[in-house]
């Protein structure tokens, strides 16, 4: 009875997969919205302000940095979780594919997400005249929490591995 129970509790790993899949179509997604904004740009290129511009190419590299912890998410998420990738070993491998264990992944997600915050930040300092001092403040503490929780995993995962 234990090894039956063993042996299925083992193969419900397998649930993941269509979970990671998932997260293709959300990559999907923001390609879509991604490009929806440039076809959006491109006709008023020549009338839009350089603050508009900067907001919006701020918002592009949001989206592009959110799809890339997706990629990161998808992939080490799906080997460490759920099976290896046998994808051969030719020159479109990712080089950190099958290095990342769940621990630097953690770190990898919590270091994108202070990315993305920065981004979002920068984008709130850009357009401050429109948005109030008590929103641009929890917009602030919000991000150095994020900060201090990626700083705080960060060193958590230093010490424990300085241990073994």
């Amino acid at each position: 009875m234990e090894k039956v129970f063993e042996r299925l509790m083992y193969a419900s790993r397998w649930i993941m997969a269509p979970i990671y899949l998932g997260l293709s179509l959300i990559l999907f997604a923001l390609g879509v919205k991604f490009f929806q904004e440039i076809f959006h740009l491109l006709p008023n290129i020549f009338k839009i302000g350089e603050v508009d511009l900067v907001l919006l190419t701020l918002s592009l590299i949001d989206i592009t940095l959110v799809g890339g912890l997706i990629v990161m998410v998808m992939f080490s998420g799906y080997e460490n979780f759920v099976s290896q990738l046998d994808v051969g070993e030719d020159n479109d491998k990712l080089s950190w594919l099958g290095k990342m264990d769940a621990g630097s992944l953690k770190n990898k997600v919590a270091a994108s997400i202070v990315a993305i915050s920065s981004i979002h930040l920068l984008k709130v300092f850009m357009n401050a005249e429109n948005i109030s001092n008590d929103k641009i403040m929890w917009y602030l503490l919000i991000h150095i929490t994020f900060v201090l929780s990626a700083f705080a995993m960060g060193y958590l995962d230093k010490i424990t591995r300085a241990g073994k």
